[in-house]
């Protein structure tokens, strides 16, 4: 059936100042609509499509025979090679029909076992025009390895295992997360010791950290295979390959089911927004062509990341990127995917130079990518038709418009976007100013300014803050006492104490006012003290900063605990009110003078005292509904590096009198730089 045209009315119902815009957004959708008609038509609808993994690659059928499909247009010869036949160049030589797909049949062994061992290297070479030969690692490869001591380059692995040692998922997946609470994780640097962490040690140590702090989602990064690990996972060489340097697929599919175990959502932070250029053990110029997979010409490379650019209006390049989706749910049990770079996608110009004024004719104008775009809403419409609660982040910086809009009503399709705009608030802040003298109206007004219907999430930081260069929250509030004064067998110190007091604000603060989820990156829940900087030639290829020190916030001596224990209560009271479900927050006060902001989400009321000296004294807040209210949450609790001066639990009464806007007044407490929660 058809897919409906999309009405003017349509667009409109979502974003009435996109009135100018409705023929390119109408445009756009029916070019949307062209292809996943097509897709309809002629290649069975989106379940068979996105399955191109059972078709290309390599797959074992009933007999033990492997069947290898390989798409390489420009090939003129193609030849399986690996261990199983001593590098042979010739003696299994593949077919080609007439879309430049290559296949070839192994047969099974006389006694019946599969004739490629599992596990063994395996290559494709092909023979050009010109009568160059060039190998290649299959570009559905499900397994690759790298031997720095002999070479950088990845082996291809033709992964088999046996029945007995193929992990066998538990646990059912968990339905799609209210309130969503996200932990951004990177397995290899979760050791504490100066080296690569395993899936393994991670699902063993990491889950319940994550579990007891009270986040309901985990985000891994850097997990599709990568040959420099300081990319930090964003130079895509096998796109189907778990990243051996953890471990091996049936461990990732073991931390994917023992966190699904454990009531948690899992995504996987997938990167189609580019491409590593490597040639060896890449999809650069696959076939010897530049315009395979890729843009041909300047089109097709990224300046500044310097990496290839997909062809989004290419059918086999549809079908590589949706099947790559599929594979990542259907094979490891991932319930959804930040898509990264989507800024870079969305737009010709890459977000390079460009800064974002608001103005609708830079979302719609000729900077826009259509087949991009396009490629976006199929993405996001084949997985919420395949699976309705699979949960889909874009990382965009721009603030398009209907990003998070479903692709019926003429939207990309998203559930959340990112708030990058908020953690470059935080940063300049903490940079360029004291806290006496933050415009607290603009920090309100960057919190609060987001899309009408469209969900946000919001974070004070993630990976990007934490790497070396830059410096996480906790850094830029204590910096060099982080490593003197943290021990509670110490004084406590002006600089500690208020880096703790305004972290454990911040974050508050950002939870509550920021958007429809939250994101934290993994250790900054507990003001990490060092800096994050994978090994690499500047820095003598030490992972003494590509790890994350748990030892500091398990010992009780320390002060980084408090962090850790305001963060886990955080998540927990969002976990019970569900203040990220309910809509945006209603702020009543913005004292510039007192410091003091007052606002009420889900029935509860905030109220947050950022003056760097003063306390004040049954202060007087307005709040709507009358009744009984107790205090639920209170940054200044001993267990939270606190003083202990306001009284969690203690009650207040409301007093019928207008004030701020709203209908009743409650007077409270308010110590310097302490936030406050009370529930009625």
């Amino acid at each position: 059936m058809p897919t409906q045209p999309l009405e003017a009315q349509t667009v409109l119902d979502v974003d009435g100042w996109i009135k100018d815009h409705v023929p390119a957004i109408i445009a756009r959708h029916s070019a949307f609509r062209k292809v996943k008609d097509a897709i309809e038509q002629h290649e069975g609808g989106y379940d068979k499509f996105t399955k191109g993994y059972e078709r290309f690659g390599f797959n074992v059928n009933a007999k033990n025979e492997v069947v290898y499909r390989e798409w390489a247009p420009n090939a003129k010869e193609a030849y399986l090679i690996g261990e199983f036949n001593k590098w042979d160049r010739r003696s299994h030589r593949m077919t080609r029909d007439d879309y430049g797909v290559w296949e070839i049949t192994v047969p099974a062994l006389p006694q019946g076992e599969c004739a490629i061992p599992h596990d063994s290297k395996v290559k494709i070479t092909m023979v050009l025009a010109s009568g160059q030969e060039i190998d290649r690692i299959p570009a559905w490869i499900k397994r690759v390895t790298q031997d720095l001591s002999v070479s950088p380059v990845y082996d291809g692995r033709f992964w088999n295992p046996s029945k007995a040692h193929t992990y066998t998922f538990k646990n059912k997946r968990n339905p799609k997360p209210d309130n969503i609470r996200i932990y951004e994780a990177h397995v290899g640097i979760s050791s504490a010791e100066p080296r690569v962490g395993t899936y393994a040690e991670f699902t063993d140590t990491v889950l319940r950290r994550i579990k007891a702090l009270g986040y309901n989602t985990i985000q891994l990064m850097a997990i599709m295979e990568h040959p420099y690990y300081a990319s930090f996972g964003y130079q895509i060489t096998s796109f189907f390959a778990a990243s051996s340097r953890y471990g091996t697929p049936e461990e990732l599919k073991q931390l994917v089911d023992t966190a699904h175990g454990m009531g948690l959502t899992v995504l996987l932070d997938i990167v189609h927004s580019h491409a590593c250029k490597n040639v060896l053990d890449g999809l650069n110029q696959f076939d010897g062509s530049d315009h395979q997979y890729f843009h041909s010409g300047p089109k097709g490379s990224h300046e500044l990341w310097d990496s290839r650019l997909f062809n989004y209006g290419h059918h086999e390049v549809l079908r590589f990127l949706l099947s790559n989706l599929r594979f990542w749910q259907e094979e490891y049990g991932f319930d959804g995917f930040r898509f990264d770079g989507v800024t870079s996608m969305m737009y010709t110009h890459h977000g390079i130079g460009t800064g974002f004024s608001g103005g609708y004719h830079e979302y719609f104008g000729d900077s826009a990518d259509q087949e991009a775009i396009v490629y976006l809403m199929l993405a996001n419409d084949a997985l919420r038709t395949l699976d309705p609660n699979v949960v889909t982040i874009a990382e965009d910086v721009s603030g398009m418009p209907l990003l998070c809009i479903p692709t019926s009503k003429g939207g990309v399709g998203f559930d959340y976007r990112l708030s990058m705009a908020v953690p470059d608030m935080w940063i300049k802040l903490l940079k360029h100013k004291q806290d006496e003298e933050w415009d607290l109206s603009a920090i309100v007004h960057t919190l609060t300014n987001r899309r009408h219907g469209e969900k946000s999430i919001a974070y004070c930081e993630s990976h990007d803050q934490a790497l070396v260069g830059d410096k996480t929250i906790a850094f830029w509030l204590m910096d060099k006492e982080m490593y003197t004064n943290m021990s509670d067998l110490t004084p406590m110190t002006a600089v500690v104490s208020r880096g703790l007091a305004l972290h454990k604000m911040i974050r508050l603060f950002t939870h509550a006012l920021g958007g429809e989820g939250y994101l934290n990156f993994e250790g900054n829940e507990f003001g990490h003290p060092e800096w994050l900087d994978f090994p690499r030639a500047g820095n003598n290829n030490s992972f003494h900063y590509a790890r994350r020190q748990w030892n500091v916030v398990d010992d009780h001596l320390l002060r980084y605990r408090y962090l850790n224990n305001f963060d886990a209560a955080m998540n927990h009271a969002a976990g019970k009110y569900g203040w990220l479900d309910s809509p945006q927050a209603y702020v009543s006060l913005k004292n510039e003078s007192d410091k003091v902001v007052v606002f009420e989400r889900a029935g509860l009321l905030f109220v947050f005292n950022f003056h760097p000296s003063n306390s004040y004294t049954d202060y007087r807040v307005g709040v709507e509904e009358a009744g009984e209210y107790k205090i639920v949450l209170s940054s200044d609790e001993k267990d939270y590096g606190g003083f202990a001066n306001v009284k969690v639990g203690g009650k207040h009464f409301t007093e019928p009198m207008e004030w701020n806007g709203r209908k009743n007044f409650a007077q409270l407490y308010l110590p310097s730089r302490t936030c406050i929660v009370l529930a009625k």
